[in-house]
């Protein structure tokens, strides 16, 4: 098993202990299910769609003790977990989730997380909602089912329905490449046997109206597979600038304007970020990370997921010298600076969320924000700042190792002059750039055995690695960072520092 995998198994199961510990409130609850699931099971996962989610643990009593599930009947639980949920019988409207299982003292835990839905769900017909004390029914109390009717309505605006909108109105080869991505995903994902307007049902993107009883798509299902024509007809205003200005801060050096479905939006978004953004060299253990990819798939996501699409502010993310600012439109929860030790997330567009997530383009509700906080100082050396507001902005710094390019004056070129003596060269740093100026190209091999080293992590952690981030280097193999064939090679940034260090 890949050694990333065992790392992230081991930090699941820690925060399911720490979660244990706290005791069953608003957005956590235990049940004891040793060898199959009870009704209770249902009602929770009804009360938590229609309060503010949470996670359900099978296999945990009532004061927290791990009784565990039986190992026998571990898949048939999770068989029927998946088929009762998605049968709109039992929860109406259906929804999709997932169950990992963990090990705890040596015994299986089922753990279910249960995002917020924009919608009001039924269980077996009748309406629960979620307090401290645990699920409440309340389908026999006008005012509570008014009230839960009324926050649903006013908060999601991606529920806004569109009885005219038709299926022609989609990109129907998204939806197929959305199947075949859950598909790979999970193998036996309920949207493999689906047709068409099921997977769209299933997803929330088509719905009924409980009041008037018209049925249609929804902005969120015409936002995430809509032709442009139909996008830009229910909402005109939509787009995502990406704007480079780096060099040229009167108006730009680049830009796309992305007008189109959230599915292409991301891959423009990833795509842009990946033609202007440096991916330095990162290792985590023995592991190397793209920070690059891991910070802004959360920030792609995140731009896209929690807008307030009814709002004409356009979203932005905008390239400058040393940081990336990202805006868009939101419904705030408060205002100011985001204090990451007491941030608590807020779905936005639960529908949109998640649908991100079954395709792998979004992570549970706070942990894909948590990796950004995680890993963004690794990338530009200072925390991300985050404000709340009308608008919400995110600030990232990243390493920008690209010189100015060639600026004319009188009508020459003639090339800006970029700083050549840096403090921070170490003596084994420099040590690499005088091997790989004497020899144009080295494997790591071929380093270690030139300046006598035996230790490869050593290598990595005193030579490569801050040679890489700080662009005196570069891989042969970019794409293929943990390639065989894998060699170094002097960047002319590299060159120019040490000769500055020689004339010293």
């Amino acid at each position: 098993m890949p050694q990333l995998l065992i790392m992230e198994m081991n930090n699941s199961e820690h925060k399911t202990v720490e979660l244990i510990q706290q005791g069953e409130g608003l957005t956590l609850e235990f049940k004891e299910c040793r060898n199959a699931l009870n009704r209770e099971v249902y009602e929770s996962v009804c009360a938590f769609l229609n309060r503010h989610g949470g996670t359900l643990l099978l296999g945990v009593r009532n004061n927290g003790d791990i009784s565990g599930v039986d190992l026998d009947r571990v898949d048939q639980i999770k068989k029927d977990f998946v088929t009762a949920i998605n049968n709109p019988q039992k929860i109406n409207p259906t929804c999709y989730l997932s169950i990992n299982e963990l090990k705890l003292q040596n015994k299986t835990v089922l753990s279910v997380y249960i995002p917020e839905s924009s919608q009001v769900h039924r269980c077996n017909g009748r309406i629960y909602d979620r307090n401290e004390d645990g699920d409440l029914d309340i389908t026999d109390h006008t005012r509570l089912v008014a009230d839960l009717y009324y926050r649903k309505q006013s908060t999601y605006s991606e529920n806004k329905l569109y009885p005219y909108a038709k299926l022609a109105d989609l990109r129907m080869d998204l939806l197929t490449k959305v199947r075949k991505i859950a598909e790979l995903r999970h193998e036996d994902h309920p949207w493999r046997e689906m047709a068409d307007l099921d997977i769209l049902k299933s997803a929330q993107l088509y719905q009924t109206d409980r009041e008037t009883g018209k049925s249609g798509l929804t902005l969120a299902g015409i936002m995430l597979l809509g032709k442009d024509d139909a996008i830009l007809t229910v909402v005109p205003h939509h787009r995502t600038d990406l704007i480079l200005r780096k060099f040229n801060l009167d108006r730009y050096d680049d830009r796309d304007l992305v007008c189109t479905n959230l599915i292409e939006s991301y891959e423009r978004i990833m795509a842009f970020v990946t033609k202007h953004l440096p991916d330095p060299f990162y290792l985590e253990g023995d592991i190397r990370i793209s920070l690059r990819k891991v910070i802004f798939r959360e920030i792609a996501s995140n731009t896209l997921i929690h807008r307030e699409y009814l709002n004409p502010f356009p979203a932005k993310l905008v390239i400058e010298r040393g940081q990336v600012l990202i805006e868009n439109s939101n419904k705030p929860h408060g205002y100011g600076p985001i204090n990451p030790a007491n941030f608590s997330p807020y779905p936005k567009n639960p529908v949109i969320a998640r649908f991100f997530r079954e395709i792998g383009r979004a992570d549970e509700l706070g942990s894909g924000m948590r990796k950004l906080i995680k890993y963004g100082k690794a990338y530009g050396g200072r925390d991300p700042e985050m404000i709340e507001g009308d608008i919400f902005r995110i600030i990232v710094k990243y390493p920008d190792f690209e010189a100015r390019p060639a600026e004319k004056v009188q009508g020459r070129d003639t090339p800006t002059v970029t700083p050549t003596v840096t403090p921070t060269v170490t003596p084994t740093v420099r040590m690499l750039l005088a091997l790989l100026q004497k020899n144009r190209e080295c494997s790591s091999m071929d380093i270690r055995k030139a300046l006598g080293l035996k230790d490869r992590s050593h290598l990595h952690k005193s030579y490569l690695q801050p040679a890489l981030l700080a662009g005196y280097i570069e891989m042969t193999l970019s794409e293929k960072p943990n390639s065989r064939l894998q060699k170094y090679r002097l960047t002319e940034k590299g060159g120019n520092v040490l000769h500055a260090l020689e004339q010293e």
